[in-house]
């Protein structure tokens, strides 16, 4: 295994189904519970690369944190996450602010880190409304056939959209250079 670069100044917060996960491969027991999944093609290439790259990955994600558990351990992704904010153990979902400050909080950010952070997902109304509400950078992964890609309000257009997982890497390198200047 490599040894990871220097750390940089952008934070990353992820969502994971449709993100990083493609739903329609989970496989949930009698309880609901994903107990296998598969990632989008390129996605754990990119996660493993943005995290050899330096950047602090934070999951934050509507669902169960045993199913986070088995898909990220199984996929051999869970090291790429320095925390992981489930709403199952936050008791609200995306767009509620809680989940956003679960992540700050055990990352140690502060209000003045919000300028560095960015919310890559899936969902306009929850995880684009959530971060245009909560004051950070949204990312949209505009990959799913499964959800509405096309924004109905302006709290529910993106910062920046992605198609698939192998751009965002130079998305993210291109932002995080620009908290350098």
């Amino acid at each position: 295994m490599m040894n990871r670069e220097q750390s940089k100044k952008l934070v990353i917060f992820i969502d994971s189904g449709d993100t990083i996960i493609d739903e329609s491969t989970e496989i949930r027991d009698e309880n609901g519970i994903v107990i296998h999944a598969e990632p989008i093609e390129g996605a754990a290439e990119t996660l493993k690369a943005l995290y050899e790259a330096g950047y602090t990955i934070a999951l934050v994600a509507d669902g169960e944190y045993q199913s986070f558990e088995n898909v990220y351990t199984q996929n051999g992704l869970k090291h790429c996450f320095k925390t992981w904010t489930v709403s199952e153990i936050v008791g609200k979902q995306k767009p509620a602010a809680v989940m956003f400050e679960d992540a700050m909080k055990k990352n140690s950010l502060t209000e003045e880190d919000k300028k560095r952070i960015v919310m890559i997902g899936n969902n306009l109304k929850k995880d684009i409304v959530g971060a245009n509400r909560f004051g950070i950078t949204s990312i949209l992964m505009a990959w799913s056939p499964r959800y509405n890609m096309q924004p109905s309000s302006p709290e529910e257009t993106p910062d920046y959209i992605v198609h698939k997982p192998s751009e965002l890497l130079p998305l993210i390198e291109e932002l995080n250079s620009r908290l350098d200047e």
